[in-house]
């Protein structure tokens, strides 16, 4: 039988040899840090801002990415970096990480496809204003190591994922999720949990207490 860590190895390798962006191109060298072993896949949808993105080791972005900081590729933001992305990551295709201020993403996130993630939404304080011309102020998102986000699962501003929890496919992140836990739903609430010395529990739907 082979292992999964030789599939994964594997896939890995055909991946890098298949890279629209490697570690070594030309296009690498306008982020803050671009990984050795770390590469986007061809084609691309939108990527602008790099100077404002670090990105790790071994880590692997499926086509059709969106990765950006600010507005605009000739925006000069206040502080940098903007969008951190941990070692050995895989994001999946036609995802869109979104900064303005602070995204930070663990080591070993693996997402579904078409993932959004960003740290800034619209407003809509003055009624005689278009909500598509009024922002809020950006809010930071943090995804811990080990996070799985399935496909189409939506983080927005002020979302702190634990490590190793689990965002079931189509759920819209808001809040906090902790570690070692199941969340699904819009917004996502935590449907399982582990807790140490009772394992895994079901977590109520309102009252977010254990059901055993």
């Amino acid at each position: 039988m082979v292992a999964a860590s030789d599939v994964i190895a594997a896939g890995r390798r055909r991946f890098l040899l298949l890279a629209r962006i490697g570690a070594k191109s030309r296009h690498a060298k306008r982020f803050a840090r671009f990984g050795e072993c770390s590469a986007i896949a061809f084609p691309p949808t939108e990527i602008f801002g790099e100077r404002y993105i670090e990105i790790a080791t071994g880590t692997l972005f499926g086509p059709r990415l969106t990765l950006t900081a600010g507005f605009g590729p000739d925006q000069v933001l206040p502080h940098g970096p903007v969008v951190t992305i941990g070692h050995r990551c895989v994001i999946g295709q036609g995802n869109a990480i979104v900064g303005m201020s602070s995204i930070a993403i663990g080591d070993d996130v693996w997402t579904g496809h078409n993932v959004y993630i960003t740290d800034f939404n619209h407003g809509y304080e003055d009624l005689d204003v278009p909500p598509g011309l009024q922002m809020s102020a950006p809010r930071p998102v943090s995804i811990g190591d080990g996070v799985w986000l399935g496909n189409g699962v939506t983080v927005l501003g002020g979302a702190s994922i634990g490590k190793h929890a689990v965002i079931g496919a189509g759920s819209v992140v808001t809040g906090t999720i902790p570690d070692y836990s199941v969340a699904v739903g819009n917004p996502a609430r935590v449907s399982r949990q582990h807790i140490p010395g009772n394992g895994w529990v079901r977590v109520g739907p309102s009252t977010s207490t254990p059901v055993h």
